[in-house]
């Protein structure tokens, strides 16, 4: 498997060529970059091919791979919304997504399919991001870029069995799962899932909790929350899982960039071997 780390794991207004150098140094093999809001380095929903270009040839220059795609956008524009513009502005979001990731030659994206709460019901959350999601599957199936569901705090898709059968409904190769090992311990545990989840898990994201917190709070740096990572480990390794295990994890306050040393130890430890 291989080590990642997110862009949201570095100081915010950090170079994309700096960024790129630290985690060459840090001994990571890829980087997963976000469609940022306007403003934020690197890409954004007004990135052109030739600037997606450029940065793709950036990270090759140090070495780095680029093989995933998230954003923070479609928290404002859910695929669930009551409001037929907001669905489509996040439509567009993904389709962005999927554009850009095809240019760097990236084979999945991230997609936060909805989130359910009290002017969205749920079963309201699932057909609506579903009818989207249908759509979007035939752009994802164009560009030969696959679309990644992740399991979040968003009170929706909260069983294995129930994830299995939202991605199987569509009948596409080009939609799965974004599996979030961290996010599953306040409902589960990540081990059963990747078990029954299996080939549709396309990529995985890796962060730690304390369950006893019960809130936000609980997320903690990596080998110090409740994840059991030996099974996590081995139940990756029996499902033949062998790309990007990327770590997105909040930053030290003091010294932020020894986040991303100290990351790359943790996940030297996750993924079988010794700390360097």
């Amino acid at each position: 498997m291989l080590k990642g780390i997110n862009q949201w794991c570095f100081p915010e207004g950090l170079p994309l060529q700096q960024l790129f150098k630290i985690s060459r140094e840090a001994g990571y093999d890829a980087v997963e970059l976000n469609v940022n809001p306007l403003g934020g380095v690197g890409l954004t929903m007004k990135t052109t091919p030739m600037e997606a270009e450029e940065i793709g040839r950036m990270a090759k220059e140090y070495g780095i791979q680029l093989r995933s795609l998230s954003t923070s956008l479609l928290w404002q524009t859910p695929l669930s919304s009551a409001e037929v513009s907001v669905r489509e502005q996040g439509r567009h979001v993904v389709e962005k997504q999927l554009e850009l990731a095809e240019l760097l030659g990236i084979d999945t994206v991230l997609v936060v399919p909805g989130a359910v709460n009290e002017e969205t019901s749920y079963d309201e959350c699932y057909d609506r991001s579903r009818a989207e999601l249908a759509l979007l599957v035939k752009e994802a199936e164009k560009r030969r870029v696959r679309i990644g569901i992740e399991n979040v705090w968003n009170k929706f898709l909260l069983s294995p069995l129930e994830m299995r059968a939202y991605v199987d409904d569509l009948q596409s190769a080009y939609l799965g799962v974004y599996f979030d090992v961290g996010n599953i311990l306040h409902n589960g545990y990540p081990q059963q899932w990747i078990k029954i989840l299996g080939s549709r898990i396309f990529k995985v994201h890796v962060k730690d909790y304390r369950p006893g917190v019960g809130t936000g709070h609980g997320f903690v740096p990596l080998l110090s929350g409740g994840v059991n990572w030996t099974a996590v480990r081995s139940t990756l390794e029996g499902i033949g899982y062998t790309d990007t295990v990327t770590a997105e994890v909040g930053l030290y306050a003091e010294s932020p960039l020894q986040t991303v040393y100290d990351t790359s130890r943790h996940l030297d430890i996750i993924l079988g071997g010794a700390a360097r």
